[in-house]
């Protein structure tokens, strides 16, 4: 008996040894990558640095510098790069990659798996145009968590998602669906009014899966009914939604357009307002105070007014497109000239995915430089979803989340709607030179 219990725990010593050190034998060091450049764009300094490389090791940038001080190696995977401009991957605030622009009822005929289905085609097209990091604000059927999950897992290409699940909204207010008659009963997934209501909905969706929080807090363009001018939720009732948010970790976005609901959303803590095309000064004054973030998303009129017959819009919000259209931008250049804090994002799903970074060509219009507006989907976004440490400038210890393009994006900020080299994590996901 005692031969067996001395050789049964030299046995289990043996295999638990043996359990330790095989797997730390069998991890091999990742295959380093190197990308050789010809431009690399400091989006912190606006400088732009010849003939640089970046090395990768797994997802991970390990070194930036000049292309000499990197010696090649046989097992290296180079990536030839010297006739191009390399920027970090850039990242789109305001999406909605599970939707498409299918406006009024058309949008009944959809399910909640088709969504997410939609949403892994959007995922794709949205990652081959150079945004590698998106906040996705507002979806049905917690699709937008199925989405993120399945990209994450690797089962679909797109990219890096922080989804807000259903949108917080008051009965009949812009995110609750106010297009079937009583008969039907339908209230959205994100509907709850009041403040012990609000914040059992955003335990609810956080339970759920979303990385953040989104609310409606004025009404809005696209749906019936409502008045896009008019506050929604109460200052008490916001600023429950903000506590119970932050108190669980999670930031908070509040689509706002008119003056009174950014007024609230900023004096509540959210994190930061959705469009704004209806502020006033005071607002403005407010977002400044406060150093709220404010995401723009006016390329969505521009596009709207150009392919008019192709929106196909419903009466009631083309009416209410073209009073946003006629003083947003007027509206949000105060807020440029005011420096309040903006992040790039672009409503997209109003308008076909894939044009994300038209929205920058409109910034510049209205008085950015091209680096400022390139910083707004970069350092400020990165800054905006509590990423600085991981995304938005290419430096040591950072995902290589990284972009290519011809010519010079700070003299042509145009440039960035014709990405033709994407890395996400050190994976090549597009390279267009290597044909």
């Amino acid at each position: 008996m005692r031969v067996v219990k001395t050789f049964s725990t030299v046995a289990c010593a043996f295999l638990a040894l043996l359990a330790v050190c095989v797997p730390a034998a069998s991890q091999a060091t990742p295959q380093r990558t190197v990308i050789r450049a010809c431009r690399l764009l400091d989006v912190k300094t606006g400088n732009i640095k010849a003939n640089q490389a970046i090395v990768i090791q797994g997802d991970k940038i390990v070194s930036v510098g000049p292309a000499e001080s990197v010696a090649a190696s046989p097992s290296d995977r180079n990536i030839d790069l010297r006739s191009v401009t390399v920027l970090a991957g850039l990242i789109d605030a305001h999406t909605h990659l599970t939707f498409n622009p299918h406006f009024g009822y058309d949008s009944l005929a959809i399910s909640v798996p088709r969504e997410a289905l939609i949403g892994a085609r959007n995922a794709r097209v949205t990652l081959e145009a150079g945004i590698t990091t998106v906040r996705n604000v507002g979806a049905d059927g917690y699709a937008d968590v199925a989405l993120r999950d399945a990209i994450n897992a690797g089962d679909v290409p797109g990219p890096r998602m922080l989804v807000s699940g259903p949108a917080l909204s008051i009965t009949g207010g812009h995110c609750d669906n106010d297009l079937l008659p009583y008969q039907y009963h339908a209230t959205a997934d994100g509907v709850a009014d009041g403040v012990e209501a609000v914040q059992h909905k955003v335990r609810e969706v956080i339970k759920y899966g979303a990385d953040l929080i989104k609310v409606c807090a004025t009404g809005g363009v696209l749906s019936r009914g409502d008045d896009p001018n008019a506050s929604q939720y109460t200052l008490e009732e916001m600023k429950a939604i903000v506590a119970d948010a932050h108190q669980l970790g999670r930031k908070v976005a509040a689509h706002a357009h008119g003056a009174q609901g950014v007024i609230w959303a900023s004096e509540a803590g959210v994190d930061s307002v959705e469009h704004g095309h209806l502020m006033n000064d005071s607002a403005v004054a407010m977002l400044k105070k406060n150093g709220t973030y404010l995401v723009p998303t006016l390329y969505l009129t521009d596009w709207q007014r150009e392919h008019a017959a192709e929106a196909n819009l419903p009466d009631f919000a083309k009416k209410k497109m073209e009073m946003v259209s006629q003083v947003g931008k007027a509206n949000i250049m105060k807020a440029f000239e005011a420096g309040v804090k903006i992040g790039m994002g672009t409503d997209a799903a109003v308008y076909p995915h894939g044009l994300n970074a038209h929205e920058l060509a409109v910034y510049v219009s209205l008085g950015m430089t091209p680096l400022q507006a390139f910083q707004t989907a970069t350092i400020n976004d990165a800054d905006l979803l509590g990423w600085s440490d991981k995304v938005g400038t290419l430096e040591t210890g950072k995902w290589a989340d990284i972009i290519g393009v011809d010519g010079d994006p700070l003299q042509d900020i145009t440039t960035l709607q014709h990405v033709k080299f994407v890395m996400k994590g050190g994976e090549v996901v597009k390279n267009e030179y290597s044909k």
